[in-house]
């Protein structure tokens, strides 16, 4: 049964230059208690497409077409007030820096208890309740101590801890993760792609791990959307994208670093493209070393190759008979 279901989402942004189609004609599914990886390099339209859903799309954008059903209800067509009985009551988001996401001049329980006391009306030492057992969630230690303190005085690991734990504080049914472990060193970055593994498992939220990493994607994800300026390149289940993947999930597999091989990584050449003037057809086809003139002149369509396995390619016959 699917939670969440996005049906050509076009989200544009207005500019002086021109419109920006960051995420343009969009459509992919979310599985009720699944972990989904939303992948593709930065500029891809996966934060654009989070914000899409939580309807807090930072002006000169908005959304300009397509659906988005969340339990069977079009979010695109409710009016502002009725999104904050959604936003996170019933989806949340924790912000790719947990640094800049924080208030500054508030302790850790002030903050977090009047999300609590906005939402459920309750007093403040019900509201402090909730916290302290949130904050435990998510193996913060002290939390009794941590509320009584300012975001400063906690190292970067702990700040995503707390940030987790807002994003926890109301029960959501959904809960995207925006680059969650960007900032962070590689041990602390292990530890809180463990706590999201444990928290999806002990809770069963579905989750939607927003992520450049095909690393992360591995370790936590049981199906994948890749998108590539701002179009589905690919979807399917986590084992037949490694096995059979589209040209740009190839390519962005070969820039991973892997512990079982010593290889020489693979950098993709070229930039995301203006999203101003994007490429005709395929969007990737300046970028992609199977490229022919059909790429150049026709958008490939999302085809269903079998096994729950989507791909946008016009080749991805020819370079599967050759794999």
């Amino acid at each position: 049964m699917n939670l969440l279901e996005i049906s050509n989402l076009k989200t544009h942004f207005f500019t002086e230059a021109g419109v920006v189609k960051a995420v343009d004609d969009v459509s992919f599914n979310v599985e009720k208690g699944c972990t989904l990886g939303l992948v593709g390099e930065s500029g891809s339209g996966k934060s654009v497409t989070a914000q899409s859903v939580l309807r807090i799309v930072p002006k000169p954008g908005r959304i300009v077409d397509g659906k988005i059903l969340f339990d069977g209800e079009d979010l695109v067509q409710k009016k502002d007030g009725e999104m904050q009985r959604y936003r996170g009551k019933r989806i949340s988001l924790i912000f790719q820096d947990p640094t800049s996401s924080l208030n500054p001049l508030f302790t850790i329980g002030n903050q977090l208890s009047d999300i609590v006391i906005q939402h459920d009306k309750v007093k403040k030492d019900a509201a402090i309740e909730t916290v302290i057992k949130t904050l435990k969630l998510t193996r913060l230690p002290d939390p009794e101590e941590a509320i009584r303190r300012y975001p400063h005085q906690f190292s970067g690991g702990m700040k995503q801890r707390i940030c987790i734990a807002r994003a926890l504080l109301l029960n959501p049914q959904l809960l995207f993760a925006d680059e969650p472990t960007t900032s962070l060193d590689v041990t602390i970055q292990a530890q809180i792609i463990s706590l999201l593994k444990d928290l999806q498992k002990d809770i069963g939220m579905t989750l939607v791990m927003i992520t450049h990493d095909m690393g992360v994607v591995a370790e936590m994800c049981k199906c994948v959307v890749v998108l590539y300026a701002g179009h589905v390149m690919e979807i399917g289940p986590i084992e037949t994208i490694f096995e059979a993947p589209h040209p740009y999930t190839a390519a962005l597999l070969k820039a991973v670093p892997r512990l079982d091989q010593t290889r020489k990584l693979i950098s993709i050449p070229g930039n995301i493209p203006n999203l101003i003037t994007p490429p005709t057809g395929c969007r990737f086809h300046p970028r992609c070393e199977y490229a022919v003139a059909l790429c150049k002149e026709k958008k490939p369509p999302l085809e269903d190759v079998g096994g729950d396995h989507f791909i946008s390619c016009h080749r991805w016959r020819e370079l599967r008979r050759g794999a």
